[in-house]
């Protein structure tokens, strides 16, 4: 049993997802894959393969090193995985830091009209590749 795991207990065990329920509840809502097929939460992982995890916006990929059931300290986890993640994908994350919504004070909920106006006039002169001064 050292060299294979059940790949809901693998990802709480290495650190991937905060709690083993949240590890199978991914895994049945198709955002775990290995080999690009999702699985099921009872699906044994080997070493040497890589499983992709969806957290949106970013699809992480880690190489499973070693199979682990128990978790393990945060200083003993790149023994258990090498993360491989493409950098395209802490690219996307960081657009999406960059947005706005990620950096709202905690609480402050939707943005308002005023708020999504600002933004509208912030990226879309931008992204069109115009400038409101081009017009006369």
């Amino acid at each position: 049993m050292d060299n294979e795991a059940r790949i809901d207990k693998w990802l709480w065990a290495a650190r991937i997802f905060k709690t083993r329920s949240i590890a199978a509840d991914a895994c049945k809502n198709g955002r775990v894959t290995i080999g690009g097929m999702n699985v099921k939460p009872s699906r044994p992982v080997k070493v040497g393969e890589v499983v992709d995890v969806k957290k949106p916006p970013v699809t992480y990929s880690f190489k499973v090193l070693k199979c682990i059931e128990q978790r393990v300290g945060a200083k003993l986890v790149p023994e258990v995985y090498e993360n491989v993640t493409d950098p395209r994908q802490y690219e996307i994350l960081e657009m999406s830091r960059i947005s706005g919504f990620i950096d709202r004070a905690r609480g402050t909920g939707r943005p308002t009209k005023k708020d999504r106006r600002r933004m509208d006039a912030f990226v879309e002169p931008a992204m069109f590749g115009f400038d409101d001064d081009d017009d006369e």
